[in-house]
């Protein structure tokens, strides 16, 4: 079996010196970049499994290199990890508003590194999927056919807007959404629903889901995450 393949976009050699030893230490392939456009010619070339990306890249920014990614089909899904500094909340909501599938915060440990990458691989590319699917998620079970949610065996009443927006965020474990993503994926255009009153309908989803109210993670100044099985 062929190692799994990161490309690196990084332009401060010390963090990408970390970055790719750890890596490697790790069994992953390694392959490196810079900067913007040179990352987009190395992922071209090399067809990785995984990329990470730092923010502020010399030329081409790394919230362009994001978007350009998500623009071509072969690189649609393709997962992408940003690496920001502390303190930039704001380029983390604009980074998942473009298609990021994560965000580390520098400075962050090996250990840290290693488990987001590993946990944005087990996750897989993020589709729509079958919206007919069951999702089940210990103690709480979603039937999309019967339009039906059971806790404990017991079930529970929600609205329309209250079940796609749990079906979303459970149907993607461990995913960080922003507000304006849930938005555009959970709600859509069936219901009349502007920015912070995503945090209405959350709240009363936790509610309803009384002591199992922790499976939907607030991730401060980003938005909201379904808990994976690692907590």
């Amino acid at each position: 079996m062929s190692a799994t393949k990161v490309v690196v976009i990084e332009d401060e050699p010390d963090i990408l010196e970390l970055i790719e030893y750890n890596l490697r230490r790790e069994g992953f392939e390694v392959a490196t970049a810079t900067s913007g456009r040179a990352g987009l010619s190395v992922i071209g070339r090399e067809k990785p499994d995984i990329v990470l990306l730092d923010l502020l890249l010399p030329g081409l920014d790394g919230l362009d290199v994001c978007r350009r990614l998500r623009a071509v089909e072969s690189t649609r899904d393709l997962p992408v990890i940003m690496v920001t500094a502390r303190g930039e909340e704001s380029d983390v909501v604009l980074g998942l508003g473009v298609g990021a599938d994560d965000y580390i915060h520098k400075p962050f440990s090996p250990r840290e590194l290693i488990a987001r990458v590993r946990a944005v691989l087990r996750r897989g590319p993020m589709r729509v999927g079958n919206p007919d699917r069951r999702v089940v998620h210990g103690p709480l079970v979603i039937d999309p056919v019967k339009h039906r949610i059971k806790v404990e065996g017991r079930r529970l009443e929600f609205t329309p807007t209250e079940f796609r927006l749990l079906q979303f965020l459970a149907s993607h474990p461990g995913r960080v959404f922003t507000r304006g993503q849930l938005l555009d994926r959970a709600v859509g255009d069936r219901a009349v629903v502007i920015d912070r009153n995503i945090d209405v309908h959350v709240r009363a989803v936790r509610k309803k889901l009384g002591p199992h109210r922790g499976l939907i993670r607030t991730v401060r100044g980003i938005g909201y995450c379904f808990r994976d099985e690692e907590g």
